[in-house]
């Protein structure tokens, strides 16, 4: 047994269109359907077919059925109708179930061989041609061929002999004789509701430690994921809303690199949030939605090892910034000026590049080294050492700055400089600054540049350096006479104050 609503508003004031169901806006007829039935077809935008075979056992009856569903839709939309009138049919076959709701006001029922009695009067241009598969144009000709034979209502085409129609008319013609006589038989066409990821619950008392939060938590994101398991979906955005017994919201975003669908993952994750984040009250109600999209799909070679999961990353991240701040998490960007050290910290995201194969030309040629007998590597300092500096007519004499693992001191025997460097003199935060290399002789820093200087020795002589070179730096690291080893010092301009920014190798 099939039952078709069409729907009909009261007025143009009552439903704001001048004909038709209720705005696109407001809760459609189909949605309105789900409610009695799962089995739900929709032919038009004011037409739906249900299958209501054991829903009386619901209901009481089918008559009781078509009833509550006329008397529901009458209801305001805010308590769950569509404010407007409806026509209900029930049928044997959808097809006259659907051509009855259209024509024949209030409930119709059409009891099984008695599809005529009720429809039989209705002329054949109210005849849905389209619920037999047939052709418009095909079906406007047929029209026109039966109107030429006098022929007018569904009683009088469905009066005519089967073999005549199908020499005259062909299967077209047959098909829509049997629509016209109620006698077509075929599956509904169902429509599946919209998916919502969405689950919400209210609490019978507060809660107020994070323990009995986590099974509230854990409940709800087994039934979302659950859901996208179901649809083959993965989501990268899961909010959670904490509704807290003064009356206010408490939300918890989570936004992934990558769409995931673990339960696990999220939990941890939103326990994690909640731990840096905790509400300002005890709890009485939690709802979690999330933004569904399409799962990564990531095919790997037969010899590449297997990278590390993002979920494990993504744990791994949000641990690290409970320990040290979500600010102090992420991958350094340089920042589009010519301030030293500027950058920002953004969050950490895996980005798939294609790799392109180069030649072995191409490989060598990107470390190859061009002049390395006058090639020179810079260590800075971080951060920078704070000195004292010993100046006359602006030009550095003598430097001394310590830290607790370095330290810098001894008369400047050459110095460059100064080189100025300015900018962003608009906001609160400008720098300006001198800069100079100085070469500064000392005897008491002999460990600290032994070690420096046999590293400089081991790339030398991988490039194939000359050995008089190597000796010469024996020499000096050895501790014979004085020690030149050459800095990057500036004065900031503002405060006076004077850096060491590094050493060169």
């Amino acid at each position: 047994m099939f039952a078709s609503i069409y729907g009909q508003p009261i007025s143009a004031e009552l439903s704001g269109t001048p004909a038709g169901l209720p705005s696109r806006e407001s809760r459609s007829l189909a949605e309105f359907a789900y409610a009695f039935s799962p089995l739900v077809e929709e032919t038009a935008t004011d037409t739906v077919v249900l299958d209501v075979e054991g829903c009386a056992l619901r209901f009481g009856s089918v008559y009781e059925l078509a009833n509550e569903i006329a008397k529901q839709a009458k209801v305001s939309k805010e308590s769950g109708g569509l404010g407007c009138k409806v026509n209900v049919a029930l049928a044997e076959n959808p097809d006259a179930a659907i051509h009855a709701a259209k024509f024949c006001r209030g409930v119709t029922f059409t009891a099984p061989g008695e599809e005529l009695t009720c429809l039989g009067h209705l002329p054949l241009k109210a005849l849905q041609c389209s619920l037999a598969g047939v052709e418009e144009s095909q079906a406007v000709e047929i029209l026109e061929t039966l109107n030429l034979w006098g022929v007018r209502t569904f009683a009088e085409f469905a009066a005519l002999p089967l073999t005549g129609v199908s020499e005259r008319l062909g299967q077209d013609g047959i098909k829509l004789q049997k629509l016209a006589a109620g006698k077509t038989n075929r599956h509904l066409k169902l429509q599946q509701p919209a998916p919502v990821f969405k689950n919400s619950i209210e609490l019978d008392y507060p809660i107020a430690e994070l323990e009995p939060l986590s099974f509230i938590l854990a409940r709800l994101l087994n039934q979302t994921c659950a859901s996208l398991n179901a649809y083959a979906l993965a989501t990268n955005e899961l909010h959670a809303e904490l509704k807290l017994e003064n009356g206010a919201l408490h939300e918890l975003k989570l936004n992934l690199p990558y769409p995931m669908r673990d339960h696990k993952v999220f939990l941890k994750l939103l326990l994690l949030d909640t731990e840096m984040h905790p509400p300002p009250a005890a709890v009485v109600g939690v709802s979690l939605h999330c933004e569904p999209v399409k799962p990564r799909v990531l095919q790997t070679g037969l010899f590449i090892p297997l990278a590390p999961e993002p979920e494990k990353l993504e744990l791994m991240l949000a641990r690290l910034a409970k320990l040290v701040g979500a600010e102090n998490i992420g991958s350094p960007e340089l920042l589009d000026t010519h301030r030293r050290d500027a950058f920002r910290v953004n969050r950490f995201e895996l980005k798939e590049s294609k790799r392109k194969r180069r030649s072995k030309q191409q490989a060598n040629s990107q470390f190859e080294i061009r002049n390395p007998k006058f090639t020179l590597g810079f260590r800075v300092f971080r951060p920078p050492l704070r000195a004292l500096v010993q100046a006359k007519d602006g030009q550095p004499l003598e430097i001394s700055a310590w830290d607790k693992n370095k330290s810098v001191y001894g008369k400047v025997v050459c110095a460059a400089g100064p080189w100025r460097t300015t900018g962003e003199w608009w906001r609160a935060d400008a720098w300006a600054r001198d800069e100079w290399d100085v070469a500064v002789e000392s005897r008491g820093q002999k460990a600290e540049v032994s070690s420096q200087r046999s590293e400089v020795r081991s790339q030398r002589s991988e490039v194939g350096s000359q050995k008089s070179e190597d000796s010469k730096v024996q020499e000096e690291g050895s501790g014979v006479g004085p020690i030149q080893i050459l800095y990057r010092i500036y004065r900031e301009l503002s405060s006076g104050t004077w850096f060491v920014e590094g050493v060169y190798d």
